[in-house]
């Protein structure tokens, strides 16, 4: 399942930059980067990459796809998680960005001798400050947040990407 998800992500991806190719404005206005995120609490820590591309249509609409990779530890239970999904950022003002993200993140987890593999849905809705024109950091929060499925210790989780 989860390879499936993959490969259609991917095609529809290459599909729309295809599509674009011949035309070398559009290269002009891809930029690549991503963000990173670490997070400690009570028993809790997590890590995690997320490399994106992203299309800037104009200086206050972008769209992208991001891939990710997080390890997390809440207590003894320990995660891999691999997740694809896709981003929109909106710059009303230019130091205000605004962001929505869904993914589709694929959990493997381990508490001793038992293991379990599931995969589940994120929306993000973010808000962050833009320092420069390729740093902006800040919040965003899970709409769907479960707390039986997600890896995180809450559906509050900080921002910091990097475009460029």
């Amino acid at each position: 399942m989860k390879k499936v998800f993959l490969l259609i992500f991917l095609s529809i991806a290459f599909t729309g930059i295809s599509q674009e190719a011949n035309d070398s404005k559009f290269w002009d206005k891809v930029r690549f980067g991503g963000s990173f995120g670490v997070g400690f609490g009570n028993n809790t820590s997590n890590v995690a990459i997320f490399p994106s591309s992203i299309y800037e249509f104009n200086e206050t609409f972008a769209m992208g796809v991001n891939l990710g990779y997080q390890y997390a530890k809440r207590n003894d239970v320990k995660s891999n998680v691999f997740s694809s999904g896709l981003l929109g950022l909106v710059n009303p003002i230019y130091e205000i960005q605004l962001s929505a993200e869904y993914e589709q993140l694929f959990v493997n987890s381990s508490f001793g001798d038992f293991r379990e593999s599931y995969n589940y849905p994120a929306l993000y809705f973010g808000a962050a400050y833009q320092i420069s024109n390729n740093f902006v950091i800040g919040l965003r929060y899970d709409v769907l947040y479960n707390t039986n499925e997600s890896i995180y210790a809450s559906a509050l989780s900080p921002i910091v990407r990097i475009f460029f």
